[in-house]
């Protein structure tokens, strides 16, 4: 438990989440013309990632300008919070080394669609293995014997490891430090909530606590905690969360609580669990979400749900993960007969454990707008077609909401 006084942990807790969890809960009735932002008002923030075409309105090679109005709108109607899908990840936003590296032109585009409409902003991500420049990396230090020399392509990342000779562990907090510090306070009162870390948990069995990546490789477990200092000290009025996937899996769930319980002793200024809830028709299921969120929940701490989706593809339904080229390819086999009825079946059964968990969780964002713009697009993923016409599963969502108590637990 996190040493800050109670009137600390106010301060950088329930003030900045006040936005964030809305109104006191009132029940209401649904119709046809209800929104999700509607529906769950009073409970907790719905948002959806977005992409540039959508900051920006202008269309690109996949949607034409049709398309990328009607996301829009549809955007604006059902959402009151929106994330940066790729704009504010490392290698977009700072590809070249230096002050002189950065590209904040997307991001910036991201931050002023949401303030135009009135959405509230979160920042993703500061810190993660993936999608991280070689530059960052790089120094004169020799790369251990146990290091990947041939530089391939390891589980969990998109692109092969970075294999040269390497940076400092004094030389990559730097680096850290002046990235955090930069781009968190370039939107400081703009953007309320960070992902500061991304995936730092280890896949594999209880041996191992955290991922084998670069950043524990050069500079240590502490990686984690001088990140978080690092976002605090640009902005101490956000909300800073620690971000993974695969939490329904009860092993990697005990390794997320044992590295929270670690922060907080250590006084880090964490304020949130992001759990990203990549799930799959056949195994998103009431149960195995109510089982983590019970978890989650006993840290004490705010739960986001970050990047809600629930593939309806045949081939790959097993799979949880969020790699990126895993999710492109499980498509084999088309999708199920019944893609419809199991997508509603599972997102009815999600938000039912998320309103059991009403009074911890405080947001939760699709990953993506439709079906159209989702990573996952192959397997209809979401609550909107790629027409961004709602499916059954986005009524029977609705429906959830104005369940009452008793009939949700």
């Amino acid at each position: 438990m996190n040493r800050l006084t109670t009137i600390t942990l106010a301060v950088l807790l329930l003030a900045p989440l006040a936005a964030i969890s809305g109104a006191a809960e009132s029940p209401r009735s649904a119709d046809e013309s209800t929104t999700l932002k509607e529906a769950f008002q009073g409970h907790f923030l719905v948002g959806a990632a977005i992409n540039r075409t959508h900051a920006t309105g202008q269309s690109d090679s996949r949607r034409t300008a049709q398309q990328v109005e009607q996301e829009i709108a549809l955007i604006k109607s059902q959402f009151n919070q929106i994330t940066a899908e790729n704009d504010m990840k490392w290698v977009n936003i700072h590809p070249r080394e230096g002050v002189d590296g950065y590209e904040f032109a997307p991001a910036d585009a991201f931050v002023a669609f949401g303030e135009k409409h009135g959405l509230q902003l979160v920042g993703h991500t500061l810190v993660w293995h993936n999608q991280t420049p070689d530059w960052v990396f790089a120094g004169t230090n020799p790369p251990p014997a146990s290091a990947n020399p041939s530089g391939k392509k390891e589980p969990g990342y998109m692109r092969p490891v970075y294999a040269g000779p390497r940076a400092s562990r004094a030389e990559l907090l730097e680096r850290m430090r002046e990235h955090i510090h930069t781009v968190v306070a370039r939107y400081k009162g703009k953007v309320k909530v960070w992902d500061v870390v991304n995936e730092a948990l280890d896949n594999g069995g209880p041996e191992n606590l955290l991922r084998n990546s670069l950043w524990l490789q050069i500079i240590g477990p502490d990686y984690i905690a001088k990140a978080f200092q690092y976002a605090h000290e640009a902005d101490p009025d956000a909300i800073l969360r620690y971000n993974d996937y695969r939490l329904e899996d009860p092993v990697k769930v005990q390794k997320l609580v044992t590295l929270i319980k670690s922060l907080r002793e250590q006084k880090v200024p964490i304020h949130a669990i992001g759990t990203q809830a990549h799930l799959n028709a056949t195994t998103g299921t009431f149960e195995q979400i109510d089982r983590s969120l019970t978890e989650i929940a006993k840290l004490g701490l705010p739960i986001h749900i970050t990047e809600l989706d629930l593939k309806a593809a045949q081939g790959g339904r097993r799979s949880t993960g969020a790699e990126v080229a895993a999710n492109a390819a499980a498509t084999q086999g088309g999708l199920v007969a019944d893609a419809d009825e199991r997508l509603t079946r599972a997102y009815e059964g999600v938000f039912r454990a998320i309103m059991k968990h009403r009074n911890s969780v405080k947001l939760v964002t699709f990953w993506g707008a439709n079906d159209a713009v989702s990573w996952r697009r192959p397997g209809n993923p979401l609550l909107f077609d790629g027409n961004s016409q709602p499916k059954p599963a986005f009524k029977a969502v609705i429906r959830v909401a104005t369940e009452t108590p008793a009939k949700i637990n």
